[in-house]
């Protein structure tokens, strides 16, 4: 199964990393088609099984960007639709247009915007579903970072997410100590009880946690053995609603690319 995210010039509208180059977004029909084709070539396949718009581009209406997708889903070439880190209203209009398989964003146990902002409650509505990405607080919710976690600037812009500010990383650590206590209790670890926790929610939510090690892509794993019940669930509800989490999940040059209309 192929999955692609569009390459950066395809979604990113204005500033960004270094790895991300500045070229002022471009989510227009001719373009998507022609990134298409360059990528079946580098992959060396006839078709993308699913195909996100990484990025909702303002300057380009969502259902050209949903009718470009048509087109080339009715070639073959890509067989689902996903969309990115986009607004319930937006989801809604390119759903319109060509049906989505996947919505693509930041959730887990200590980023609960999806529950708030009509996000979830479309793709329930509308059949799509729905795939959490960082289901462990880019790393924060294992358990294993706290005040004195360093990160490297030139490969790593964690650092830039005020999230990640040592100030914040201490204030949140309650929001851990939740999920160790589960963990206790089910002989796992505070990752297994993040994406328990998130697969407990709804059957067409699917976390996507990432990892660059075997173990850890193990330990991962292993959250399909944590078992929540009702009671566990309302336990921990009921304990995170008396804590505050601080900080902004990203800079604020990533906030800027994010689809909240």
């Amino acid at each position: 199964m192929t999955i692609l995210l569009p390459p950066p010039e395809y979604f990113l509208k204005s500033g960004g990393h270094d790895n991300y180059p500045d070229t002022g977004g471009n989510s227009r029909p001719d373009h998507i088609k022609k990134v298409v084709e360059e990528s079946l070539k580098r992959l060396q396949t006839d078709r993308i099984d699913l195909y996100y718009q990484h990025r909702v581009d303002p300057n380009v209406p969502i259902e050209e960007v949903a009718g470009a997708i048509k087109d080339l889903i009715a070639e073959g070439k890509i067989l689902q639709f996903g969309l990115s880190e986009a607004s319930a209203k937006t989801i809604r209009r390119a759903h319109a247009v060509q049906p989505l398989s996947a919505i693509q964003t930041e959730y887990s146990f200590f980023h609960r915007d999806p529950e708030h902002n009509g996000v979830l409650a479309a793709c329930e509505e509308l059949g799509i579903g729905f795939v959490p990405w960082a289901p462990l607080g880019e790393g924060y919710l294992t358990g294993t970072m706290d005040a004195n976690t360093k990160f490297d600037p030139k490969t790593d812009f964690r650092g830039t997410f005020p999230r990640m500010f040592p100030e914040n990383m201490k204030a949140n650590m309650p929001v851990v100590d939740i999920l160790r206590t589960v963990a206790k209790t089910k002989d796992g670890t505070p990752a297994q009880v993040a994406i328990a926790w998130l697969l407990a929610q709804k059957p067409w939510i699917v976390p996507i946690p990432g990892t660059r090690r075997v173990d850890h892509l193990t330990e991962n794993l292993g959250a399909l053995n944590i078992q929540l019940t009702h009671d566990d669930l309302l336990a921990m509800e009921r304990d995170f609603s008396k804590v505050t989490v601080h900080g902004e999940r990203m800079s604020d040059m990533h906030m800027q690319q994010i689809d909240r209309n």
